[in-house]
């Protein structure tokens, strides 16, 4: 069972949610968009604005069926308002754990999901059993453990940082579960697992580097509140890692190196 303390800390909003529009299947989702063909069926779990599942769609054509499935009604509405009315692709607000589907995708797919959760065994089971005997199940996630800022961000930033990670394990959550997701795959019984790094890196030079390094500043002028008023920093603390890291990007940051993977396995016939 899921715990409810998960659930609250999980919920995106404000800024939080930016990241989420940018993102597509090609610069997202690389190994997702490598394995898609047309004709295929999709359910993409925790899909949030369909930005990656409408990409889904345009490769798998009008002869696929792609779903996606949020658990947040908003961002449901949103990839409506952006993607209604694309054929073969629908949205449906859902629950990870409680999902309808019975032996129906060619590929389940969940992308920076499991690191939300506190019982991503449970939800691995679930997402095998949508898929059909012999389909793939293909997970993205993190291992925030190991992220890389050169140079070292500022001390605010890395306080914030290490208080982020301690309030996710304490509701429960894995920071290191891009790594354990091999061993989750055998759990629950999915075999022929491959593993595919898929490191997002972001230098001073590239184009998305303000948008992509940003993501901690955005974090800390969103969940960065709830942590307040969950006691793990103060106001001042959240505010000055907000504005030194702002400061940082602009005047010193060279690169970030998020580590991520995306493990893969079918499930038997």
């Amino acid at each position: 069972m899921e715990s409810n303390v998960a659930r609250s800390r999980a919920e995106l909003s404000g800024k939080a949610t930016n990241v989420l529009d940018i993102r597509t299947v090609a610069s997202s989702h690389k190994r997702l968009a490598e394995l898609l063909t047309e004709g295929m069926t999709v359910l993409d779990v925790g899909c949030g604005t369909g930005a990656i599942t409408g990409g889904i769609t345009e490769i798998v054509g009008p002869t696929g069926r792609v779903v996606g499935i949020d658990s947040n009604p908003a961002l449901i509405e949103k990839a409506k308002q952006s993607f209604g009315g694309t054929k073969g692709l629908e949205f449906v607000v859902g629950d990870i754990f409680n999902l309808p589907y019975r032996d129906e995708f060619d590929i389940v797919t969940s992308a920076r999901v499991l690191q939300w959760l506190s019982n991503p065994s449970e939800a691995l089971t679930v997402l095998k059993a949508s898929a059909k005997p012999g389909g793939l199940i293909l997970i993205l996630d993190y291992n925030h453990e190991k992220i890389n800022w050169v140079p070292e961000p500022p001390v605010s930033m890395k306080s914030f940082y290490s208080a982020f990670l301690k309030w996710r394990s304490d509701a429960g959550m894995d920071n290191a579960i891009a790594d354990h997701l091999p061993s989750l795959f055998e759990k629950v019984g999915i075999n022929e697992i491959k593993i595919t790094s898929q490191h997002e890196k972001v230098n001073r030079e590239d184009v998305g580097f303000h948008s992509g390094i940003s993501i901690w500043a955005d974090v800390s002028a969103s969940r960065g509140i709830q942590m307040v008023k969950d006691g793990y920093i103060t106001e001042n603390e959240r505010a000055a890692a907000e504005q030194e890291y702002r400061e940082w990007i602009q005047d010193a940051a060279l690169s970030q190196t998020l580590y991520l993977l995306a493990v893969e396995g079918r499930k038997p016939d």
